[in-house]
């Protein structure tokens, strides 16, 4: 039996914002954005080659403050090239940083959810 990881909440404060960011900084695709009803909201990003999404809207889960959301992690063949494609489409992310156990780079979303980008090191 597989037990598959394909969705995570994100709680976010502004919606819209939030999505701009995803899709246009951080070039997540948009899967969809549906209004179920005047409660709820229910956005779906993946960020490219990713087998989970991510799930951002309103009345999707109330007990989780915008911005405590930490280690997300995406995994990338070169954290150099990652770093250079978010920093070109305006995503505020750190140096590279080097780790016995990967290469990584490190961004926020507008209301502080972190995300970890990960070039795993193989040993030799």
């Amino acid at each position: 039996m597989d037990f598959r990881l394909e969705l995570v909440t994100v709680p976010v404060s502004d919606v819209d914002r939030a999505k701009a960011f995803y899709t246009e900084k951080a070039g997540f695709n948009a899967d969809h954005d549906h209004q179920v009803n005047e409660q709820i909201r229910f956005v779906q990003l993946t960020p490219p080659g990713s087998a989970c999404s991510i799930a951002i809207g309103t009345g999707l889960e109330d007990s989780m403050t915008p911005g405590s959301v930490q280690g997300l992690q995406l995994v990338v063949a070169d954290a150099d090239a990652a770093r250079a494609e978010l920093a070109g489409r305006g995503v505020d992310v750190s140096e590279v940083h080097e780790f016995p156990w990967g290469r990584f780079v490190f961004f926020k979303d507008p209301d502080g959810n972190g995300w970890n980008v990960q070039e795993i090191v193989r040993p030799s």
